[in-house]
């Protein structure tokens, strides 16, 4: 049985399927020496030479996958893509390694923004749950920093003109402190470029602090240093895939004993930390200014 090219890159882990079909429109995938096309079908169980600017990459069929799925806490600093031409850190650097795949993000967060950013090895998940008629909520904290009357509040609530489009907060309620230490909760389920603060400055009002503690129904994992991961559990991620209708997940990698769990534990808690004291060991140099 066949499935499209970029189809069955995306499930492997190669990309989310619009990088595939970009690199693929661009001649950078090839089969069996042959340039690739869009359009072309694969047989994952097939025995092809697939190649992605020359390395050759798995084909796998779709019951060979194991859809992995990582809650990491973005820092603010950190761009959102696989390198930077000014040496800027990244939020794949600290991501644990995956063999014959690679993690894709779910959406981006800007360099301003910390807080909640999941990773997949399913890039057809990625892609999903990123398409705009899924509507998946994002709920973020939000500090502003200006007045803030009723009126902005309703404004803000019921729809206010950007430049590509009406946009609003499906809820948005205030979350304590005063002066310059103003906070709201704000729920989107749209993920356009920049929202949550081009809506704050359609009123005039300058957003100093933003960080996602929500997607869907996965909230930022408690305890969590900034910088750090944590693997989701089969159910959590079985919730991801039956938001998207995609076929459930029946395998993890996650240990199912205690001892198992407890090593994965201390194994994890290794790892944060040796990923954290990598960011904070870099040179100071190409790092954004965050004043």
């Amino acid at each position: 049985m066949s499935e499209k090219l970029q189809k069955v890159l995306a499930r492997a882990g190669h990309g989310s399927r619009r990088e595939i079909e970009a690199m693929i429109a661009a001649g950078r995938v090839s089969i069996d020496g042959q340039v690739a096309k869009l359009g072309d079908r694969v047989d994952g169980r097939a025995e092809l030479k697939v190649r992605i600017d020359g390395h050759a990459v798995s084909l796998k069929a779709e019951e060979e996958v194991i859809c992995r799925v990582l809650a990491y806490y973005k820092p603010e600093g950190e761009l959102c893509s696989r390198s930077d031409p000014q040496g800027r850190p990244t939020v794949f650097e600290r991501l644990p390694r995956v063999r014959d795949s690679r993690w894709v993000a779910v959406g981006r967060l800007d360099i301003n923004t910390s807080g909640l950013l999941l990773f997949t090895t399913d890039g057809e998940l990625a892609n999903r749950l990123m398409h705009p008629s899924q509507e998946v909520e994002r709920e973020y904290a939000i500090r502003v920093f200006g007045e803030v009357t009723e009126e902005m509040l309703k404004n803000l609530r019921t729809g206010v003109e950007l430049e590509d489009g009406t946009a609003q907060f499906k809820r948005l309620v205030p979350a304590g402190g005063e002066g310059l230490n103003t906070w709201y909760h704000g729920v989107l389920s749209e993920g356009r470029n920049r929202e949550v603060r081009r809506l704050w400055e359609s009123q005039e009002v300058q957003v100093s602090r933003l960080m996602r503690i929500r997607y869907g129904d996965i909230t930022l994992p408690k305890g969590l240093p900034r910088g750090g991961w944590v693997e989701l559990p089969l159910e959590q991620v079985n919730y991801l895939r039956d938001l998207v209708g995609l076929e459930r997940e029946s395998r993890t990698l996650l240990a199912q004993d205690k001892l198992g769990a407890r090593r994965q534990k201390t194994l994890k808690a290794g790892k944060i930390r040796r990923a954290v004291h990598k960011h904070r060991a870099r040179p100071a140099k190409g790092r954004p200014n965050k004043g």
